[in-house]
């Protein structure tokens, strides 16, 4: 199946294309001793970490250049176009909560898109709303009487809910155990844990035993709990689309990987040099970023698969994340259409299912298909397999103990930033760009504004 592809909308006044180039395996640190091109501060990476830091930097008076490998801003953030479907590169949801990206975007001209505040359980030959009551009262009664778990069960959830709704962020990260240890405490019963929250979170966390960090698990419910899960209207890549274009003229060059750095500059694969006279921010992936800077270790990172379909007619008659509470094979399914009708063409639906791990089994979607048909109770055999998307390092893991800042600054005027230095969602990249901004900014004896 070929490569949709991309929506990189914004024009040549921000982003300049160089010729196409391929990392270099060889990667690694040293000194300049000629440059091409001499500013302020170069940043390697354009994903939302990058952007973020680049956004921070010019706000505060610095000169910055940002260099990107691929051909388009966003990182894992990125969306494709295809027949007039969007497809995010992977599935992935917004949340206004967050509060580090408010800094920054414009919520606004996102147009965010949102889905209903609840999951659905498929269990028993049915698929069971649970729901938010305080924004559905009416729901209420369904929810506590779903056999998903007892009455008593739903009353803990609920209790630990409003806790890290409203408590302080410290008692959110105090003891750090894994997540099924925090539900366990919390008293939630085990048949709650294993028919929904495992399986939800298995899709948020990518890993399908509750092992990850009971600090970033609290975070994340927090955000749950105090927002509605969105999309931009022009898909996910609208948001480093966003960022970007607050740059000045020429600030991003694409199609240009960096082959070594060093805190007084960097040299592109194609032999380009150039001085920073401030500083070097390496905001890559985790695997680029521990390949140019070898004190960024490799995390052990998740891997997923997003099956896309256009379906005629709509399964689902509103925008509420389903989970398979019988089977494994299905992490989640979404129409994704029903929440923003600018994902698809008029005469379509798009559905999009993620599958633990990344998959090379060309057996896969149509075992996939068969099982939607049973989640939604839906004719799947004239649905059209649009693609699949096998992620194999979407998210770093994030086990206990787990430190939810790591340090940025490598040394005078060499920083990483990425969701590996904090924590795996757009909040945490975003988060280390302003980090790695503000440290760098300190070691010049400037600050944000």
């Amino acid at each position: 199946m070929s490569r949709p592809r991309s929506t990189a909308r914004f024009g040549s006044s921000v982003c300049r294309h160089r010729g196409e180039v391929h990392a270099d395996p060889a990667a690694g640190s040293y000194d300049l001793p000629v440059a091409d091109t001499r500013v302020d501060v170069v940043v390697v990476g354009a994903g939302l970490a990058g952007l973020s830091a680049a956004r921070h930097l010019v706000r505060a008076g610095v000169g910055v250049l940002v260099l990107e490998r691929a051909d388009a801003v966003g990182g894992r953030v990125r969306t494709d176009l295809q027949d007039g479907f969007q497809l995010d590169r992977g599935f992935q949801l917004f949340n206004p909560a967050y509060p580090e990206p408010p800094r920054l975007l414009d919520y606004g001209r996102l147009d965010l898109r949102p889905f209903t505040r609840g999951i659905a359980v498929f269990r028993g030959g049915r698929r069971r709303r649970l729901v938010d009551p305080r924004r559905e009262p009416s729901s209420l009664l369904a929810t506590l009487g779903a056999p998903v778990g007892s009455v008593r069960a739903k009353a803990a959830l609920a209790a630990m809910s409003l806790r890290d709704a409203i408590g302080p962020v410290g008692a959110l990260t105090a003891e750090d155990v894994s997540t099924r240890q925090t539900l366990e405490r919390w008293r939630i019963g085990e048949e709650l844990i294993e028919t929904v929250l495992r399986r939800f979170l298995a899709g948020v966390f990518l890993e399908a035993d509750l092992a990850t960090s009971s600090r970033f698990f609290h975070l994340v419910w927090r955000s749950f709990v105090r927002g509605t899960p969105s999309v931009p209207a022009l898909g996910m890549h609208a948001i480093p689309e966003q960022l970007a274009a607050g740059l000045p003229s020429g600030s991003v060059e694409l199609d240009t990987t960096v082959a070594r750095v060093s805190p007084h500059g960097v040299t592109t694969v194609a032999g380009q040099r150039i001085v920073a006279r401030l500083g070097v921010v390496v905001a890559g992936d985790p695997r680029s970023a521990a390949a140019l800077v070898p004190q960024s270790a490799m995390p052990v990172m998740r891997s997923v698969t997003t099956i896309y379909h256009a379906a005629p007619a709509a399964p689902m008659t509103e925008p509420m994340l389903v989970i398979d509470g019988e089977e494994n094979l299905v992490l989640s399914t979404v129409v994704m259409s029903q929440a923003a009708s600018t994902y698809a063409p008029s005469s379509a639906h798009l559905v999009s299912t993620s599958v633990l791990g990344a998959h090379h089994d060309t057996d896969l979607e149509r075992r996939v298909r068969a099982r939607l048909g049973t989640l939604y109770g839906a004719r799947t055999s004239d649905w059209e397999h649009l693609a699949s998307y096998e992620i194999a390092e979407a998210l770093p893991a994030m086990l206990p103990p787990f430190a939810l800042r790591k340090p940025v600054r490598i040394t005078d005027g060499l920083f990483v930033c990425g969701d590996h230095r904090d924590t795996g969602s757009i909040q945490g990249a975003m988060v280390s760009g302003r980090r790695a901004a503000c440290a760098l900014l300190a070691d010049a004896g400037l600050r944000i504004r």
